[in-house]
């Protein structure tokens, strides 16, 4: 039975490649496949306006932008020449499914049964043990020092891993009371913003940016203050990190859908 589960799997997994392998060639000019393509973005703006993840400016803009570069497409009425299935792509169909079923008779265990509860709290309680120990080694540790910085960064990761996020907290200012460092306080305002201590969080923002004014922290300024129910002042935040923002930003996107996102 385990073999037929992995027979029809592998066939379930590779049946989108063989389609496309086997099936008859459609060969498209380069015109054709650029106005398909403008049209799938068309239509998916019109899908994002209706569903209110863009604005009527927004689209407006993009549809606009989108009709600009369909009409700057250059037209050719050339066709491609036909296309054929290669040959090491229709071998590839059958030997990938082969060297996988080879691999996993040498070295697979499909019988394996599961880890039991007493073995999972078993291994909870080394972890937790190995915490406990990490932790009593930086009792007395400097977090001026390199060594007890990376201490209890490393402590801090480990506690909230667990899902202690108070004592990830109190490991992860230790360390960035000694140096700041943008990295481990973006990390250190994502837990404060998790465990809803919005003050906290806002106060590190304000002085992350003002050693280092990373629009990271000034997108997290405006979830900072969403999370704090101060709507407008999030709206102020993210428009003002829009409006001095690259164009071709990559994080553009993300900011403008979080600002859609505002009630």
């Amino acid at each position: 039975m385990t073999w037929l589960v992995l027979a029809l799997t592998a066939a379930l997994i590779l049946s989108p490649l063989a389609w496309a392998a086997l099936r008859p060639p459609h060969p498209r000019s380069r015109g054709e496949a650029d106005l398909a393509l403008f049209h799938a973005q068309l239509a998916e703006l019109d899908a994002q306006h209706a569903e209110g993840r863009l604005d009527e400016a927004s689209h407006r803009a993009a549809t606009l932008e989108v009709q600009r570069r369909l009409l700057a497409a250059p037209v050719t009425d050339a066709s491609p020449p036909e296309t054929r299935t290669s040959p090491l792509l229709l071998a590839a169909l059958i030997l990938v499914p082969v060297a996988g079923v080879v691999v996993y008779l040498d070295r697979g265990f499909p019988e394996m049964p599961s880890a039991t509860l007493s073995e999972r709290r078993a291994a909870n309680a080394a972890d937790d043990a190995i915490i406990l120990q990490l932790r009593e080694r930086l009792r007395n540790a400097d977090p001026a020092t390199e060594a007890g910085r990376q201490g209890f960064i490393l402590l801090g990761n480990a506690e909230r891993t667990r899902g202690r996020l108070a004592e990830a907290s109190a490991a992860y200012r230790r360390a960035l009371d000694a140096r700041f460092d943008l990295g481990l306080a973006i990390r250190f305002v994502e837990l404060e913003i998790e465990r809803g201590e919005t003050e906290n969080a806002l106060a590190w923002i304000d002085r992350g940016i003002a050693a280092q004014p990373d629009p990271r922290l000034r997108f997290l300024r405006g979830l900072t203050l969403a999370r704090a129910g101060r709507q407008e002042e999030a709206r102020t935040t993210w428009r003002a990190l829009l409006a001095e923002a690259p164009a071709d930003a990559p994080w553009r996107a993300a900011v403008q859908q979080s600002l859609d996102g505002l009630p």
